[in-house]
């Protein structure tokens, strides 16, 4: 029986078969329950089928969306399909990461895919905003750019989103903050756009309801990440949000912490972790404000400090129930508070903030501390105590944080260095002691800082931050000396003082740190400074110690050789012939007893060494530390910036010339004597001497050339006086002779001149005669042929119409008449042809002969201008001899010799006939 009815049973289906049976109900189905029954058949095989469900149904389950909008339950179960989609179980057959990929490309490659999602956020339906965030989400997480796209193009996508933050339910407000997070991550746009929408007074809406950073949870943190976004690097959301008053928010949710902190109640232990997070958070969207070099810094710093934010800021940094790595994250914050801004670095100095020792314990209430009444010291003072007298190594980070705080207080401000300099002299020369004086730690070293190296290296880089690149800075520590004269005590030099410290420390194998704190100080302060050189080698042996340090090569402290290596290096770049070891002396030492092989090689080992090579990328805070070995923070940043801009200059100074001298120029003026500008002036001197030798042998050679010029110059005189004589004889005899040839070239002229002009005028009469003549006769001529040609013309005409009316007449009674007319007419017409042809040329004739007596005519009036031209030549001739006789005339009355009147009247004479001439000539 079961055997026949297992025969009659239909045949199983496989899953691919049943998707694509409920993948074709879904399309082609007209109504809303057939439609949800294929989506609640596909939605069952979405987590283990997904690739097969997306392939056959993905389409039609997004134009489900659209259509079946109004329908909650349909759209509903829609979304819970999609998302299986994107989160497949991980067993299953089809599971791959390529899904999530194909998916979201099907989604952004369409607009209204993407609206259609955010338009179901109008819904007030929990499940529909819920799941719709939620795919937004997976899709944005596999397609980043084109989701941010998508969102930002559509018109009210953006509002939607941010108007989810109202949302009371806290499922979807937590989603819309995560979506908003990962949307606003990168794109700038965007951000922009979500700021405009009112976000910022939603977030921190939100920030308050869930109980502000001390009792919020995971909300705030990611509302903090959704402020971290809109203001990273966006200088115009920045804006906004300084504008808007927003700073003084800030300030007011760090004085809760602080207030949470200080109440009777205090914070709960088990909201410590949280709350660490949530402060650490807020202090990393402060610092997104204070980017070194933003053109908004300087603003974003003085609305920090008209809000008080930077007092807020200072007591988080000081209360002692915060976390040491908040407090180290809150000095950073203030450093960068003030960094770069002489105002509020001025004003800084004036705050008090807690006092990291209290003299007063703080008061117990309930079991908590209250630390209201504590004491305050000033915030300088604060630091410097924390940085250089905290010993314990779980507060290195807040030690390097005051350490830093402190240099971005002396940043670029000369006026507060010098202070600060000048106050750490005062105090070191004081008789009172002082624990937290750098000057005191670096040069009275009596006390070994094996056990905590970082105090010496903090007051070393706060020196090092002092001096570097200021020279008066340097000249002021230079006056630091240790020892009483008076007292018979030998006198020694800070600089001198702190090379003592550095071969003790060497000598003794101390902490590497030690040494390289001292190094730090001495290659900055030694640098382009030949008053710090000099004063460095007053005492011979400090070079001769060192190079047998380096020399030793010893491989365990390969950090501290390089920068003594460095050391010598600087030394001999900037000594002088001058210097109390010359330096010949300090070059021959290099070569010698440490060689030129080994003092590249220890220099290029330290450049090459990871902790400087990759400083920028190494964690300079207690994270490097080993387990229970100290941090590997060796160190400061600008003096590794120092050591990579000065390492070829380095390298190349032990191959400079010992004759070769480096020039300093402080503060825009040169400092020392150029050792090159010396010699060029010595060889300038040498070079002017033996010139004046030269000029005065020239001179002497000069005046005996005079003195033979002169006598030659007497002797040119009486002789010029000789030869004047006798031009002036030959002058004169020239002067008769040339008026007397002047004379018969004018009767020449004169004659010829009349002769040529007759013989012009009586050819131009003929000429014109004869051209009148041929002119008259060529036209009578013309006009004869004219005339019998067309009366020819004329009979001819009057005899051909005859001739047709004739032929007519004749063609109408006669056939073979009017052919033998036609024969006769033809043959006179062919004999009239002649005629008129014989006429044409005739008249052709008549034309060639008028043009040619035309030609004649125009060869005679060439012949008449020629004759006038070479006239005019003649006339031109006479004025050039008439000119060059006036000329000899002016001459030689220049030259003082008489002239009778009578060439002047006959020259007038001429002057007025040539003029006569000229104008009848003209006429």
């Amino acid at each position: 029986m079961f055997r026949i009815l297992e025969a009659q049973a239909p045949a199983k289906q496989n899953a691919a078969a049943t998707i694509d049976t409920l993948c074709g109900r879904l399309q082609s189905a007209t109504l809303l329950e057939d439609r949800r029954a294929a989506i609640l058949g596909l939605r069952s095989f979405a987590k283990q089928w997904p690739a097969s469900v997306a392939s056959g149904g993905l389409r039609n389950l997004i134009r489900c969306l659209s259509k079946d909008l109004e329908d909650v339950d349909t759209t509903k179960n829609t979304l819970e399909t999609l998302l299986m989609l994107f989160n497949p179980d991980e067993s299953s057959p089809e599971a791959s990461n390529d899904i999530a990929l194909w998916l979201a490309d099907e989604f952004t490659q369409r607009q209204e895919n993407i609206t259609v999602l955010l338009d179901l956020l109008e819904s007030y339906d929990f499940y529909s905003r819920l799941y719709s965030l939620q795919l937004i989400s997976a899709i944005s997480t596999a397609r980043p750019e084109r989701t941010q796209e998508c969102v930002g193009t559509s018109p009210v996508g953006v509002s939607r989103l941010v108007a989810v933050l109202d949302d009371k339910r806290e499922a979807v407000r937590s989603e819309g903050l995560l979506l908003l997070v990962s949307l606003t991550r990168s794109s700038t746009e965007l951000q922009k756009v979500v700021a405009y929408e009112n976000a910022f007074d939603r977030v921190f809406g939100i920030i308050d309801a869930e109980g502000s950073l001390t009792h919020g949870g995971i909300p705030v943190q990611d509302c903090l990440s959704l402020l971290a976004n809109l203001l990273r690097l966006n200088v115009s959301n920045q804006n906004l949000f300084r504008e808007s008053g927003w700073m003084k928010k800030l300030a007011s949710v760090l004085s809760d912490v602080l207030k949470a902190h200080s109440s009777s109640e205090g914070v709960p232990q088990w909201a410590r972790p949280q709350q660490n997070k949530n402060v650490w958070g807020l202090l990393a969207v402060i610092r997104l404000f204070l980017i070194r070099g933003s053109i908004g810094t300087q603003a974003n710093q003085r609305s920090c400090w008209q809000n008080g934010l930077l007092v807020q800021v200072l007591e988080v940094a000081f209360h002692s129930v915060m976390d040491l790595n908040i407090r180290a994250e809150a000095l950073a914050t203030a450093a960068d508070l003030i960094r770069g801004n002489a105002q509020l670095q001025e004003a800084f100095a004036q705050l008090d903030v807690p006092s990291p020792n209290p003299q007063q314990p703080a008061i117990q209430v309930n079991g908590h501390t209250n630390d209201t009444a504590s004491s305050r010291d000033n915030v300088i003072s604060a630091l410097l105590e924390v940085a250089l007298v905290t010993s314990s190594l779980q507060a290195f980070d807040v030690r390097l944080a005051c350490c830093e705080c402190i240099k971005a207080y002396m940043q670029g401000h000369t006026a507060i260095r010098l202070f600060f300099l000048r106050r750490a002299i005062e105090g070191h020369t004081s008789d009172e002691t002082e624990p937290d004086n750098i000057l005191t730690i670096l040069i009275q070293n009596g006390v070994s800082h094996s056990g905590d190296p970082y105090r010496l290296w903090i007051a070393a880089v706060l020196l090092f931050h002092l001096l570097h690149e200021d020279f008066e800075a340097k000249s002021t520590a230079m006056q630091v000396t240790e020892g009483d004269a008076e007292s018979g005590e030998e006198v020694v030099t800070c600089i001198q003082a702190l090379a003592g410290n550095l071969i003790s420390a060497e000598q003794n194998m101390e902490d590497e740190r030690i040494s390289i704190a001292y190094l730090t100080i001495l290659c900055s302060w030694l640098y382009e400074d030949h008053d710090a050189v000099n004063d460095f080698l007053s005492e011979g042996s400090i070079i001769q110690s060192i190079v047998q340090f380096v020399s030793q090569n010893n491989q365990s402290r390969t950090l501290a050789l390089g920068l003594c290596a460095i050391l010598l290096g600087t030394v001999y770049e900037f000594s002088t012939k001058d210097s109390p070891v010359p330096r010949d002396t300090i070059h021959q030492i290099l070569t010698t007893r440490l060689g030129r092989e080994r003092y590249i090689d220890q220099i290029t080992r330290l450049r090459e060494h990871p902790l400087i090579r990759n400083f920028e990328v190494l964690p300079q805070d207690l994270t490097s530390s080993p387990s229970g070995g100290l941090p590997e923070v060796y160190f400061d940043k600008t003096f590794v910036e120092f050591v990579k801009d000065n390492f070829s200059r380095m390298v190349r100074a032990i191959d400079r010339a010992p004759g070769l001298e480096v020039p300093v120029v402080a503060n825009g003026i040169q400092k020392g004597i150029s050792r090159e500008l010396v010699d060029s002036l010595k060889a300038q001197v040498d070079d002017r001497s033996q010139s004046i030798q030269k000029l005065e042998s020239d001179v002497l050679t000069l005046e005996r050339k005079l003195g033979q010029e002169q006598a030659d110059h007497r002797k040119a005189q009486d002789s010029a006086a000789t030869e004047l004589n006798r031009i002036r004889s030959v002058n004169e005899a020239l002067q008769r002779h040339h008026e007397e040839d002047l004379q018969k070239t004018q009767r020449e002229s004169r004659s010829m001149q009349q002769d040529l002009k007759r013989q012009h005028e009586t050819e131009i009469r003929q000429l014109q005669d004869d051209m009148q003549k041929l002119k008259a006769d060529g036209e009578a001529s013309l006009d004869r042929l004219r005339e019998r040609d067309e009366a020819e013309i004329k009979d001819l005409k009057s005899t051909i119409a005859r001739l047709k009316a004739e032929l007519e007449k004749s063609g109408r009674e006669h056939v073979q008449d009017l052919q033998t007319a036609h024969e006769d007419y033809s043959t006179k017409l062919s004999d009239l042809e002649t005629r008129l042809q014989r006429a044409e040329d005739r008249c052709v004739d008549a034309d060639s002969r008028a043009s040619r007596l035309q030609e004649e005519a125009e060869g005679k009036e060439a012949a008449r201008k020629a004759v006038q031209t070479e006239l005019d030549d003649l006339l031109m001739v006479l004025g050039d001899l008439e000119e060059k006789r006036s000329r000899d005339r002016k001459r030689l009355r220049a030259l003082g010799e008489p002239t009778s009147d009578g060439e002047e009247d006959e020259d007038e004479a001429d002057e007025a006939e040539e003029g006569d001439s000229d104008g009848a000539g003209d006429a």
